[in-house]
């Protein structure tokens, strides 16, 4: 459950910050209520109808139906982000973008509230499951504090990014903003997370300490004989009928173990010190720190490809086309594309990448039971009975655990040949290593992707859209024919770039510039049956008269050798070199030329 929820808080968190408000409202703000609220009724009623079908199916059809409607939640959240300009509503509590974070603390608020919904219809069937009655605030904010410690370390390291940002030292936001500032800043933050969330979700959590006793001692006793210490604390997660444990804290003043009830009322003692043993692995093994490097690399390894790959999109004709047909701007666009596909990038890292890491971290610390008890028969005994016990689950598969029964298996192939242990940890090492190597390989191959060529290919195809757009809205303005004319040259569609300026010059027929540029396309187009250079010397001497600058008197000084005029022509590039001196050596390669060759 704790790792669906990540998902998809982590999802919503991502639709949240990469969205933005546009400066035009997509709805008045009466439209937009009234859409939110029919959005938020429908999604009331669909929980309504799942949770009824949960009745006396137990906790599995339970905690089905919450996914179902968690998936759900995410879509309709997705809707009111785009239709009901929720960024904008929430720009006041930015407090004059001082706290860019509140804005998106505001916007996570908005999945809450279909969060809350869905708990608010889950009451009776939990209520029925699992033996408890609460009133109905109680039982939303229980479950708002177990989901809590999911978001939290992101709210702190939002809010810390936001105080760093108003301290007085400009060298301090001048490190933070450069690449290596970011991610130093990253991870002493997650360092510290790591270091001080347990006892904070410890208390959201409800736990509370182990009763003094023997089993304490006991417990106590076994993890002396592992040279490792932990404060023990029972752990009420659903009603503390779900039979788990769990480890938290790199600290020992500030690790906990928190077992649940029922893993205490099935258990022998011989069991409960395997679950104990494979607990005490977890923190042997450093899987917590590999847990925030793992997390941390999918930021890594976006930052390394976002950029070019933004102007892959770009750059390409079908994004233009795309746009042509929907309507959008190509700011919106991008923005629907690029979320899209990080999304996606992002829920398969975490399903699939991260998941593989979590089951093959949690098969290492299956085995830890060989080392620190000698054999897998308790631990085999626990697993057996937990999955009667919870639902007769042996056979059903797990995206972040193996099965059980695929870890039962394991531990008996163990058994038979231990030297499946060491196969198995130096799987989970290679795994780490050949994952560090995508990483530098990632950050020393963004400098070889064609990031500038895709560039230079958007910066062409997005002024050709919008030339395009311009003309569509206002196609009777010179500015923007002129500008298509320079594009249409530029692209080598010289007989549409003639039309353009021609049209242009039907509306401002005395402007210098598209004077000079049409003359000097007729000058010297590719296409030699459009050249005309009687037009184009009329043209150039009144764009000349206007406009006496270098590049201006070029096009008159060729114009003028076009039509055999050969010393006005060499006559005038001087001029133009005693005018525009910095460009002096081009002007003398022209009357070189002048004076050696015949124009065709």
């Amino acid at each position: 459950m704790i790792y669906n929820n990540l998902i998809f808080f982590l999802v919503a968190i991502f639709l949240f910050t990469t969205t933005s408000g546009s400066e035009a409202l997509f709805l008045p703000f009466t439209g937009a209520l009234l859409s939110f609220s029919v959005i938020l009724f429908i999604f009331d009623r669909i929980s309504v109808l799942l949770y009824s079908r949960v009745g006396q199916n137990g906790s599995g059809a339970y905690f089905k139906a919450e996914k179902h409607l968690s998936i759900l939640a995410l879509l309709f959240y997705a809707v009111i982000l785009f239709c009901c300009d929720i960024h904008y509503y929430l720009m006041p509590l930015s407090l004059g973008e001082r706290f860019p974070s509140f804005v998106t603390f505001g916007g996570l608020a908005f999945f809450f509230i279909f969060l809350l919904l869905m708990w608010r219809r889950a009451k009776p069937a939990y209520e029925s499951i699992f033996g408890r009655s609460y009133t109905t605030p109680a039982f939303l904010l229980s479950n708002v504090k177990a989901n809590l410690p999911i978001v939290f370390p992101w709210m702190f390291l939002s809010l810390a990014y936001d105080l760093l940002a108003l301290l007085p030292f400009p060298e301090v936001k001048d490190f933070l903003h450069s690449e290596l500032g970011e991610y130093a800043s990253f991870i002493l933050f997650l360092f510290l997370i790591l270091i001080f969330f347990p006892p904070i979700v410890r208390r959201l959590w409800g736990c509370t300490p182990f009763p003094e006793g023997a089993l304490l001692d006991h417990l106590q006793d076994f993890f002396k004989k592992q040279n490792f210490s932990a404060k023990v604390f029972s752990w009420p997660l659903f009603e503390g009928r779900v039979i788990t444990a769990g480890v938290m804290g790199i600290i020992p003043g500030l690790r906990y173990v928190i077992i649940t009830p029922a893993l205490l009322e099935n258990l022998t003692q011989e069991e409960l010190d395997a679950v104990m043993a494979h607990e005490i692995a977890h923190i042997k093994k450093k899987h917590m720190l590999l847990y925030l490097f793992i997390i941390s690399g999918f930021s890594v390894l976006a930052g390394f490809i976002l950029e070019p790959f933004t102007f892959f999109i770009l750059s390409r004709s079908s994004f233009y086309a795309l746009l042509g047909v929907t309507g959008i701007t190509a700011e919106n666009m991008l923005t629907i594309i690029m979320a899209f596909i990080v999304l996606i990038a992002m829920v398969l890292y975490f399903r699939f990448l991260f998941g593989y890491f979590i089951r093959n971290f949690e098969r290492q610390a299956d085995l830890y039971v060989f080392k620190a008890i000698g054999n897998s028969d308790s631990i085999i005994s626990a697993f057996e009975k937990i999955a009667v016990l919870s639902g007769n689950i042996r056979d059903l598969p797990s995206w972040h655990h193996f099965g059980i029964g695929e870890r039962v298996d394991y531990l008996e192939k163990c058994e038979q040949d231990r030297s499946w242990i060491k196969r198995h940890n130096r799987k989970v090492w290679l795994s780490l290593f050949a994952y560090v190597v995508v990483l530098l390989l990632a950050a020393s191959g963004k400098g070889l992707m064609p990031t500038e060529i895709w560039k230079q290919g958007y910066e062409e195809k997005y002024t050709e859209f919008m030339i395009d757009q311009k003309l569509m809205r206002e196609p009777d303005k010179a500015l923007w024919l002129g500008i298509a004319g320079d594009l249409l040259q530029h692209k080598k569609m010289e007989k549409k770039a003639i039309a353009a300026y021609e049209k242009a010059l039907v509306l401002e027929p005395s402007n210098p510039k598209l004077l000079n540029n049409l003359a000097w396309l007729l000058l010297t187009s590719d296409n030699r049956s459009i050249r005309d250079p009687g037009k184009a010397l009329d043209m150039a001497s009144s764009a000349a008269r206007q406009v006496p600058v270098g590049h201006v008197l070029d096009t008159l000084a060729t114009a003028y050798w076009a039509n055999s005029f050969v010393e006005k022509a060499i006559e005038t590039e001087e001029k133009a070199i005693r005018i525009d001196p910095a460009g002096s050596q081009y002007y003398r390669g022209q009357i070189l030329k002048f004076s050696s060759r015949e124009y065709e």
